[in-house]
C-alpha cells in the first residue's frame, strides 16, 4: 500500500493514564473519537502518523499545534496537550485505537469518521487485521495504564491476561510486569526470613519495598500489619458509631492510605480500601482491623499505623436505670441493625440471671435491697448467618427501701383548725402532708424526697388540696388527697343605726371571697342575708333590724363543693337600740319683767322597755355668722348636758347665755364621748338655729 509498517503494531490498548477522564471529556463534547477534535472537517490521517489538513498539504499533530488548539478553549484539546507532553506517540495511539474499535463495532464507513480518503483502505485492513475486543477486554485495555501507573501489579496482571498478544507495547508491559513480580517475590521472601528471625525492622523494610513495587500486594500489606500490630496502645484509634467505624490518628505531614483487613465467610483474608476516615461499608457482626499508610506522591513512605481488632457491633446508647419498690427499670436507644437486645442481671449475692427485655427497655421486679449490675448486649446477624453479640454495656444501680403507700386520708374540722388522720404508710415511714404547686401526682407515684414541697401543719386560708406522702429516706410514694377549705375571717365588722329601724353594716371584704352570709337576731326578730362582693361594693349593706338592740354576725360562704370546711373565728358586733337625741331653740316671753329668753331643748328618744343605751354628752357650739360650726371645737361652747341627765329626765331645757359671741350667730349640737356613735343626732333645720 506504499505505507511501510502502517499495519504493524496496531494498538490493542491506548496505554495512557487517565484514559477514563479523556473519554468522558470526549463524550461530553459529542465526539465519536478524539480525531474529530483535531480535524473537525475531516481529512484526518493516522496510518503513518497523526496529520490534519493544512492548506493543500497536511500538518503533523505536534506540541505546537496542540498548544494552538488548547488556547482556543475546550477540555479535550487541553487534555490532548497534556497527553502529548507525557508521551508524543500517545495521541496517535489513542485515535487509532478508537477508530479501529468504531469500525469493528458495526455499520459505518471510514469517510463518515472523517478519515482522509487515501487511508480508507488501509484503515479498513487494520480493523480486519487487529483482534476484535469484547466489552470486558476493552475495559481491561483502557484501565491497564492506570493500574500500571499506580503500581497495582496484581490488577495489571489480571487485565493483561484478558488481552490477546500482538501489540509490542503490551508485550513490553508483560515483560516489565514479570520482572517486577520477581522483585516483589524476592522482597517478600527476605521479609519473611527476617520476621522469622525476629528482625521486625528489617522485615518491615522488605515489606515496604514489596508494597512500593506492588501497591496492591496483599501479602506485603498483611506482613506490614502483622509486624506493626499494636501491643497495648494503638496509634490508629477506632470508635464505633451506629453508621460505621470512625478512625482517628495523628495525621500531620502526610497523605494517608486507609485499608480495612478482614476475612470472608470462608475464612479468606481480604483487604479493602477505605475512602474516608469513617468506614460505613463494614458489615454488622464482623471483626476487622485497620491500617493507615503514609503516602507521598501516591507512594508508601513508611510503616503503617495499625489499629486493634474491632468487632463492628454497636452498643445501645443512653442507658438509664431507675429504681422503684423492689424493681429496677432500664431504658436505652437500640442501634439500627440489631436483631435483638438481651439483659443479664447480677444481684448482691453474685448470681447472674437473664432478664426479659424489650428492644428498648426492661423491668426487673421482685429484687432485694442492694446493688444490682446489668449488662445490656446487642446481637447482630453476621454475613455468614450467625448471631454475633456485642461486648455489652454494663451499669450498676441500687434497689433502695421504699415506704408502704398511704391508703386513706381524712380531714375533720376541730374548732378553727383541722385534724388529719390516715391509714397505711408503714411503721418506719414518715407521712408528710404537702400541697403540690401544680398537678397532683396520682397515688402510688414514685417520688424522690428532694422533689417534695415543704410539709404543712395548718392549711392556708382558702381552698387547698392536701396530699399525704409516705417518706422513707430519699424515696417517697404519693398518697391520697383531701380538699380543705379554710374560710378567711371577716374583719372590720361594724354597724350604725339608720332611721326607721334600719342599720348600715360595714366590713373589710376578704380577698378571694365571692359570698358572705350575714345573720342578725334580737327582740324584733332575726334574719339572714347572703351578700355578693359585687353587690356590697356597689351599694353597701343595709338591713332592716328593728328599733331595739340586735346582734349581727358575718361569715364567709364555702365555695368548694365536697371540701372539708374549717370555719374562721366569728365576726360579731352588737348594735344598741335605736336611740336618738334631738334639739331645738325655744323662746319664752318673761312674765314679770318683760322681754323673752332663748332656751335650747334637748330630748332623748329611746325604746321604753329596754334598759336604754349609754348616752353620750351633748354639747352646743355657737359661731358668729350664718355658717354652721363644723366640729365641737369650731366656735364657742354655750352649754353642755351630760348623758346621765338626758337618761334621767328624757328632756332637758337650758337657757342660752346672753351674747356668747357677736350677733348674728349660728348654733349647732354635737355628741361627744365613747358612746357618741351609738346614738343618732337628729338636727333641726339650720335656719332655725340662727340667733339674731
Amino acid at each position: 500500500m506504499g505505507l511501510p509498517r502502517a499495519l504493524s503494531g496496531l494498538p490493542l490498548a491506548p496505554l495512557v493514564p487517565g484514559y477514563a477522564e479523556l473519554a468522558a471529556a470526549q463524550h461530553a463534547a459529542g465526539l465519536r473519537h478524539l480525531g474529530e477534535a483535531l480535524a473537525p472537517d475531516g481529512g484526518l490521517r493516522v496510518l503513518d502518523g497523526l496529520y490534519v489538513p493544512a492548506g493543500r498539504g497536511r500538518r503533523r499533530v505536534d506540541g505546537a499545534l496542540l498548544d494552538e488548539l488548547a488556547r482556543s478553549g475546550g477540555s479535550v484539546p487541553r487534555l490532548l496537550t497534556a497527553l502529548h507532553r507525557r508521551d508524543p506517540q500517545a495521541p496517535r495511539r489513542v485515535v487509532l485505537y478508537q477508530l479501529i474499535c468504531l469500525l469493528q463495532d458495526g455499520p459505518g464507513t471510514v469517510q463518515d469518521l472523517g478519515v482522509h480518503p487515501d487511508e480508507t483502505a488501509g484503515l479498513l485492513a487494520a480493523a480486519r487485521h487487529r483482534a476484535t475486543l469484547d466489552r470486558r477486554q476493552r475495559d481491561a485495555a483502557e484501565s491497564l495504564a492506570d493500574a500500571w501507573q499506580h503500581r497495582r501489579m496484581h490488577r495489571a496482571r489480571t487485565l493483561l491476561e484478558r488481552l490477546p498478544k500482538g501489540d509490542p507495547e503490551v508485550e513490553r508491559l508483560r515483560l516489565a510486569l514479570a520482572a517486577r513480580a520477581a522483585a516483589v517475590d524476592t522482597a517478600l521472601t527476605a521479609a519473611r526470613r527476617a520476621e522469622g528471625r525476629g528482625g521486625k525492622d528489617t522485615a518491615s523494610d522488605h515489606y515496604l519495598l514489596a508494597l512500593d513495587l506492588a501497591a496492591d500486594d496483599r501479602r506485603a500489606l498483611r506482613g506490614l500489619v502483622r509486624v506493626h500490630r499494636p501491643e497495648h496502645v494503638a496509634f490508629l484509634r477506632t470508635e464505633l458509631s451506629s453508621n460505621g467505624v470512625e478512625l482517628t490518628w495523628e495525621r500531620a505531614g502526610s497523605d494517608w492510605r486507609l485499608l480495612c483487613l478482614y476475612r470472608t465467610e470462608d475464612g479468606a483474608a481480604r483487604v479493602r480500601e477505605v475512602p474516608e476516615r469513617q468506614d460505613t461499608a463494614v458489615p454488622l457482626g464482623t471483626t476487622v482491623r485497620y491500617a493507615a499508610l503514609p503516602l507521598e506522591n501516591g507512594r508508601v513512605t513508611g510503616p503503617p499505623l495499625v489499629s486493634h481488632r474491632v468487632l463492628f457491633a454497636p452498643e445501645v446508647t443512653g442507658l438509664t436505670l431507675t429504681d422503684g419498690p423492689e424493681r429496677i427499670r432500664g431504658t436505652w436507644r437500640k442501634p439500627p441493625g440489631a436483631v435483638e437486645v438481651t439483659v443479664e442481671r447480677t444481684g448482691p449475692d453474685g448470681t447472674a440471671v437473664r432478664v426479659e427485655a424489650r428492644p428498648d427497655c426492661f423491668t426487673a421486679a421482685g429484687l432485694p435491697v442492694g446493688r444490682h449490675t446489668f449488662r445490656v448486649v446487642c446481637h447482630y446477624r453476621a454475613p455468614d448467618g450467625q448471631l454475633v453479640p456485642s461486648p455489652g454495656v454494663t451499669a450498676t444501680h441500687t434497689v433502695h427501701p421504699w415506704p408502704e403507700p398511704v391508703r386513706t386520708l381524712t380531714a375533720t374540722p376541730d374548732g378553727h383548725t383541722v385534724r388529719f388522720d390516715w391509714t397505711g404508710g408503714g411503721q418506719e415511714a414518715e407521712v408528710r402532708l404537702v400541697v403540690w404547686p401544680g398537678r397532683v401526682p396520682p397515688p402510688a407515684t414514685e417520688l424522690r424526697t428532694a422533689e417534695l414541697p415543704p410539709a404543712i401543719l395548718v392549711p392556708p386560708a382558702g381552698h387547698t388540696r392536701v396530699a399525704a406522702v409516705a417518706v422513707l429516706g430519699d424515696r417517697a410514694l404519693a398518697g391520697p388527697t383531701v380538699d380543705v377549705e379554710v374560710l378567711p375571717p371577716v374583719t372590720g365588722l361594724a354597724a350604725r343605726r339608720l332611721p326607721h329601724g334600719a342599720a348600715l353594716v360595714s366590713l373589710d371584704w376578704p380577698d378571694g371571697t365571692s359570698h358572705l352570709t350575714v345573720v342578725w337576731d334580737g327582740p324584733d326578730g332575726g334574719g339572714e342575708r347572703t351578700v355578693t362582693a359585687h353587690a356590697y361594693r356597689r351599694g353597701g349593706l343595709r338591713l332592716q333590724v328593728g328599733p331595739r338592740g340586735v346582734r349581727i354576725r358575718a361569715a364567709v360562704v364555702p365555695q368548694v363543693p365536697g371540701a372539708v370546711v374549717v370555719a374562721a373565728a366569728g365576726a360579731e358586733t352588737v348594735l344598741p337600740p335605736d336611740a336618738s337625741i334631738g334639739y331645738q331653740l325655744v323662746r319664752h316671753r318673761r312674765r314679770f319683767r318683760g322681754g323673752s329668753r332663748t332656751l335650747l331643748r334637748v330630748t332623748l328618744f329611746a325604746p321604753a322597755e329596754e334598759s336604754g343605751p349609754d348616752v353620750p354628752e351633748f354639747v352646743c357650739v355657737a359661731r358668729s355668722g350664718t355658717l354652721r360650726p363644723r366640729s365641737a371645737t369650731d366656735g364657742t361652747t354655750v352649754l353642755r348636758i351630760p348623758g346621765a341627765d338626758l337618761t334621767r329626765h328624757g328632756t332637758v331645757e337650758q337657757e342660752l347665755p346672753a351674747a356668747p359671741c357677736p350677733l348674728p350667730y349660728t348654733l349647732r349640737g354635737f355628741l361627744l364621748g365613747e358612746h357618741a356613735a351609738a346614738v343618732r343626732l337628729e338636727e333641726p333645720s339650720p335656719a332655725t338655729l340662727v340667733v339674731r
